[in-house]
């Protein structure tokens, strides 16, 4: 039988990706917009309390099991910032190209060994609201921050995040190329066997 996940995001880029690697499991994604589920103030302090307060407030209003994801990029040269914060790293009313540019000013002397960083993103399924043991799942992609931008693909700090893997940033890769081997596409992989085992 069918079942519906609701996926606490407006961002219609992780629904469709969620809802493509999760279609052989026979279950429906839609996002929280389409239960007018407002978003929620992620006041945890790791990726881990961001996704499972994500979570566990968009099954409370929608009755469904949920998923969120919380993630970010952690620069060591910067003790991992700007981590939890990568999406406001340059304010309140940060943009990408905001986010960038301050992260290019804070690395502008850093010599190349010292400019490694990583994307990090939690992934969480919770059952219902009160579920007392979600399934966390978290997939990291290690880098190194570039000079300068480049490549218009992806979005966040996908421009100066170096894949030595494919000698490009993360923006000048496709699609299918980003999801086999990005922070986002191994933690779904990691739920999609979760869920396959449980559903076996």
């Amino acid at each position: 039988m069918k079942q519906t996940f609701v996926l606490a995001t407006g961002n219609q880029g992780k629904v469709k990706e969620l809802a493509r690697m999760l279609a052989p499991l026979d279950i429906d994604i839609v996002p929280q917009s389409d239960y007018q589920v407002e978003e929620v103030p992620e006041t945890g302090t790791t990726f881990v309390e961001n996704a499972i307060i994500k979570a566990r407030h968009a099954a409370k209003i929608t009755g469904l099991p949920a998923i969120a994801d919380d993630s970010g990029l952690a620069v060591d040269f910067l003790d991992g910032a700007p981590g939890i914060y990568s999406a406001r790293y340059s304010g309140e009313q940060a943009t990408d190209a905001s986010n960038i540019n301050k992260l290019l000013r804070e690395m502008a002397d850093i010599p190349e060994s010292q400019r490694a960083a990583r994307f990090i993103c939690v992934l969480v399924l919770m059952r219902h609201a009160d579920d007392p043991t979600p399934i966390i799942c978290q997939g990291e992609w290690h880098g190194t921050i570039t000079q300068q931008k480049s490549g218009t693909a992806g979005f966040g700090y996908d421009p100066v995040f170096w894949v030595e893997q494919h000698q490009c940033t993360s923006a000048e890769l496709s699609p299918e190329q980003k999801n086999a081997i990005s922070h986002r596409g191994l933690a779904l992989q990691q739920l999609t066997y979760k869920l396959q085992l449980a559903n076996d």
